[in-house]
């Protein structure tokens, strides 16, 4: 009577489980976050930049300290004046880069952090090392937290995050947007202060928008007629304005959807409403009944012999 009970009860607790997992797959299914066209952003307008590198100087300086950044690390040209790194790096958040098509097509690029509507760097790291805020929407890091999985990395399509591998104790590097130094203290990125020729912009996603929206119609034969970042991937925060095509700058092509949606409801569904545990400990339960109806067998079989 009390193996029956127990089988009985085993049964309830694997069919609850299950029950309970499938009804959280249509509730995620229908969860969808819109757009924050209130969140802080930047606007790059690669036709106005002169590629003084003003915003890579400025950026280095003003967050050198934080996440213990530094110019021990800076790469510079052959003649040892410029600092000219190849790439993003744990170094160095923002980087300038010329493009040239040739003699008379050219243009510089920035990268930083795209501070994605919906970032796959946040939707993947399983410790919430990486996190966006629901008001600024900025993407930040928490090196207290991260584990090193570096999945952020790979999730990245505009591949942002930098490891610092030459560190004994290395973090994950990216634009913050500036959180904890010049926007904190100013109210505004380095980089967009500094920008002596205002090719960065720094303002509200909407502000943004309907600024490069409307050079692109006031100055129709200046530009590619595509914001960037508009629509890519869900949107982002930090948005692009060229006279060349954006895939020649380095710029991936994307869809419209983010990876981040897919993910987000994967790992939602799973954990839920500690959907996890039920799920893993009904599986539990359920080897732990078989192997009780084996043991059950067996004895029946030994007291038959």
């Amino acid at each position: 009577m009390k193996s029956q009970s127990r089988r009985d009860f085993f049964k309830m607790l694997g069919l609850g489980g299950a029950t309970l997992l499938a009804s959280s797959v249509p509730a995620m299914a229908n969860e969808k976050v819109g757009v924050n066209n209130e969140a802080l952003g930047m606007l790059y307008d690669a036709t106005m930049c002169v590629g003084c590198k003003a915003c890579m100087a400025t950026c280095k300086r003003v967050n050198g300290d934080y996440g213990s950044l530094s110019y021990e690390r800076a790469s510079f040209d052959t003649d040892g004046l410029w600092d000219a790194p190849q790439d993003l790096s744990g170094s160095t958040r923002t980087l300038i880069k010329l493009y040239k098509e040739s003699d008379s097509r050219w243009s510089y690029v920035k990268y930083s952090c795209m501070h994605c509507q919906k970032p796959s760097c946040v939707s993947v790291c399983p410790v919430s090392a990486m996190t966006k805020d629901k008001v600024t929407g900025v993407v930040d890091y928490n090196k207290d937290t991260c584990i090193g999985c570096r999945y952020c990395q790979v999730a990245c399509s505009f591949t942002i995050p930098k490891f610092q591998w030459e560190k004994t104790l290395p973090q994950i590097v990216k634009c913050d947007l500036c959180k904890n130094t010049n926007l904190r203290e100013k109210g505004i990125t380095a980089c967009a202060e500094v920008c002596p020729v205002g090719a960065i912009t720094f303002g509200k996603r909407k502000e943004l928008l309907e600024i490069a929206h409307t050079r692109l119609q006031d100055n129709p034969g200046r530009y590619i007629h595509h914001v960037y970042g508009e629509h890519e991937l869900g949107g982002t925060n930090h948005l692009y304005l060229s006279a060349l095509a954006f895939d020649k700058l380095g710029l991936p092509t994307l869809p419209d959807n983010a990876p981040a949606e897919f993910s987000e409801k994967i790992q939602h569904t799973i954990y839920k409403g500690f959907v996890a545990p039920v799920a893993l400990y009904s599986a539990l339960c359920f080897i732990a009944l078989k192997n009780q109806k084996e043991q059950e067998k067996n004895g029946h079989k030994e007291d038959g012999e």
